[in-house]
Order: C-alpha cells, then sequence, then structure tokens
C-alpha cells in the first residue's frame, strides 16, 4: 500500500479521495461503522465548494440538502448586527452551507469508492504505528476480523485531536489554551422562529443558534471546566440561562429534562511544532486542534487535504516520500493556521462565557460593522475562504 490514512473526517476523506484520483493506492481507516455523529461541526464553507467545482462535482453536490446561510449575524444584547457578507466572494457560492456532516462525508466515499486504488476501511481503529529503524511503516489496528497490520509507504493521520497517530509518533506540540468550552444541544424550531444561524450575546455570556429547519442546533460557550458546577446547580437554572441568552428559546428550553441530551465540547487550541517524521505525515486536528469559534475547523482540515494531494500525490504514485517532501506539507499550511488560531485566542480573552452584571455597549467593531456594509466582507473572506485557500492541482489518472 502507497498511503494508509487514519480517520474518515473531512481531511482524512478529503485526502483520500484526492490521493486514489491521482491514481496513489489508498486506504483510509475509519473506527466507526458510520459517519452517523451528532453534534459534528456541519459548515460548508465557499472554499470548500470551490473544491467541489474544480473536481467537476459542484452540481451533484448541491443537491444534497442544505441550508445557505449568506449573511451572518450577531444579536447583542437585543440589537442585531450583520457581521459577515458573503454575496460578494469571488467564488461560485456566495454563501455559508450547513450540512450534516455525515451527509457531506457519504458524499465524498461515495465518489472515492468509485476509484479503483481507494479503499475504506469503516470500524477499524488504528491502536499503534509500526516503526523500523526510526521510520513510521504502517500501522497496527483493531478490526471487524481481529488485530492486523497495514504498511504503506506513508501513513497520513488525520484521526482528530485525540489522535493516536500523533501521539505514537512523539510529534512535539504547543497548547496555546483555551478558557471555553461548549455545550451542544438540539432544541425544536418553530415556524414563527427566525430564519438566521446567529450567535447571541447576552452580558457576557454567548449561545449560537443554527438553523437546521426542523431544530435549531445550539451551542452554548461556558467557561473552561464549569460544566460540572452546572450540573451541580441544576437544570433548571441552565434553562434559564438559556432563555436570558435567547429569549424566544426560552420556553423552548423546557425540552431539555436530562444533562445527557447535552453534549459536552472540551475546547483545545494546539498545534504541532512538527507535523511530520520519517513516514508519517499529520493534518487536519491532528496536527492542530482549533476552537469552534468561527466555524474554521473543517474548512482548515480540508484546505491541509488538498495540500497534501497537490504536494505528495505524484511522488507517492512513483515512488516513496523524503521527511524533506513532508515537511514542505507543513511550510504551506502552517502560517494559514497560526493566522486563524491567533484570531480564536484573541475572540476567547475577550469572550469567555462568564456571566457580567454590567449591561456592556456595543463594541466598537460591531458598531463599524453595522455602520459600513463594506466592511463585512472582511470577516466573510477570512471565514469563507480563509487565508491562502488552496486548489486542486493534483490530476486525475488517466
Amino acid at each position: 500500500m502507497r498511503c494508509v490514512v487514519t480517520g474518515g473526517g473531512p481531511a482524512g476523506m478529503m485526502t483520500g479521495f484526492l490521493l486514489a484520483r491521482a491514481g496513489v493506492e489508498v486506504a483510509v481507516l475509519e473506527k466507526h461503522p458510520d459517519f452517523n455523529r451528532d453534534f459534528r461541526g456541519d459548515t460548508i464553507h465557499p472554499s470548500t465548494f470551490e473544491l467541489m467545482h474544480e473536481l467537476g462535482l459542484l452540481e451533484e453536490f448541491l443537491q444534497v440538502p442544505h441550508q445557505e446561510a449568506r449573511e451572518l449575524h450577531a444579536v447583542f444584547n437585543g440589537e442585531d448586527v450583520p457581521i459577515a457578507d458573503f454575496t460578494h466572494l469571488p467564488t461560485q457560492c456566495q454563501f455559508i452551507g450547513l450540512m450534516p456532516q455525515w451527509d457531506f462525508l457519504s458524499f465524498l466515499a461515495k465518489h472515492a469508492r468509485a476509484l479503483p486504488s481507494f479503499h475504506l476501511h469503516m470500524e477499524t481503529k488504528v491502536t499503534d504505528l509500526i516503526i523500523e529503524s526510526g521510520v513510521v511503516v504502517g500501522v497496527k489496528a483493531q478490526t471487524p476480523k481481529g488485530e492486523e497490520e497495514m504498511r504503506a509507504d506513508l501513513v497520513i493521520g488525520a484521526d482528530g485531536r485525540h489522535s493516536t497517530v500523533r501521539a505514537r509518533a512523539g510529534l512535539p506540540s504547543r497548547d496555546l489554551g483555551a478558557p471555553i468550552d461548549v455545550l451542544w444541544m438540539r432544541l425544536s424550531r418553530q415556524p414563527n422562529d427566525p430564519e438566521q444561524t446567529a450567535g447571541y450575546f447576552e452580558n457576557g455570556m454567548l449561545m449560537v443558534a443554527i438553523n437546521r429547519e426542523e431544530y435549531w442546533q445550539c451551542a452554548m460557550i461556558i467557561p473552561k471546566n464549569a460544566f460540572g458546577g452546572m450540573q451541580t446547580e441544576g437544570l433548571p437554572a441552565f434553562r434559564d440561562r438559556i432563555g436570558r441568552v435567547v429569549p424566544f428559546l426560552r420556553k423552548r428550553a423546557e425540552e431539555l429534562t436530562a444533562w445527557d441530551e447535552i453534549k459536552l465540547l472540551t475546547v483545545q487550541i494546539d498545534r504541532l511544532t512538527e507535523w511530520a517524521r520519517e513516514g508519517v505525515l499529520c493534518i487536519g486536528d491532528s496536527a492542530h486542534a482549533m476552537s469552534p469559534a468561527g466555524g474554521v475547523g473543517i474548512n482548515l482540515a480540508i484546505q491541509d487535504a488538498v495540500a497534501t494531494a497537490n504536494l505528495l500525490a505524484a511522488k507517492l504514485r512513483s515512488g516513496s516520500v523524503n521527511l524533506d517532501d513532508l515537511r514542505a506539507v507543513q511550510r504551506r499550511r502552517e502560517w494559514p493556521t497560526r493566522l486563524i488560531q491567533a484570531a480564536q485566542v484573541f475572540i476567547h480573552r475577550r469572550i469567555d462565557g462568564r456571566p457580567s452584571a454590567h449591561h456592556a455597549k456595543l463594541p466598537v467593531i460591531f458598531r463599524l460593522l453595522r455602520a459600513f456594509p463594506l466592511l463585512r466582507r472582511l470577516p466573510a473572506r477570512l471565514v469563507g475562504i480563509g487565508p491562502r485557500p488552496e486548489h486542486v492541482r493534483s490530476p486525475a489518472a488517466a
């Protein structure tokens, strides 16, 4: 096998698809039996739609059920503020798509499976790396048939922020700190509710409500490690918090009758200082865990995948790759990662979910965005396209 990719998330599936499209023999290993996991990020950015266009798949992709957000809004202490306007982006699709991640991954898997050099192994959990003379030459994995060894010229770790590949490779990392955690939940949606997806700020507290047509997918920002204390205070206090932040959901909060209906996402922001060693490369959350702020983690992971295929596909097809080849991926993708993470750290230092007794004034940046529509193009560009957008350069195999 030329390449084994661990993890069937956005980075892993896109990498596997693009490498197989270029004629590289590749296996993607996904530990779950399907892609259907609740409360994963589900934003499809204009840059990802652009990649689908470059692959000739956009028209079909747009048939997958999704919602389209052409603007992003914030509601700050009851005042509506437009934040980002995507309608001016130089892309095929000038909106953020809201699509369950399992639908996106299933779409990629369907087209990847049509390629003869692509192999998808579900219920296959990587447990260790195979290292010989200091070089990674494959993985050990637990499969439905028992433990197996899979050898490859290159192992790509795309198995998320708790990456086994990252841990077993012993790659050094830097923790940037994150003062928040996120609580995910669903609340029903009614006909008279607002249409727009928005972030609701209320005296230091923040909740994002994502319109999923039949329901609201909600993310409550809370201080780091505060969930235990909230559970001690009880569900009525938590439901009251929801009502204070998003008044139209006050009655809907009563739908939450047990804590297991509320999922905790422990937020971390870190990145590897070295993404690779001989025989192994980490990308996506395995290389740089992101905060949910801006919903850009998926976008960054997919951009990593495209850069990886652009830089490595031809070399993998004709032979093996060396450490310098792998480090080229880090050189290509590291500064966009640093820029986005710096922005996230900046945001979290100012918004950490702690209630304030003072009625805060509308921040200057929000006033400017409301007063000058042209300024809304900048956050739209940063969120929708991101720094250093990638384009498909790896050729399709004949």
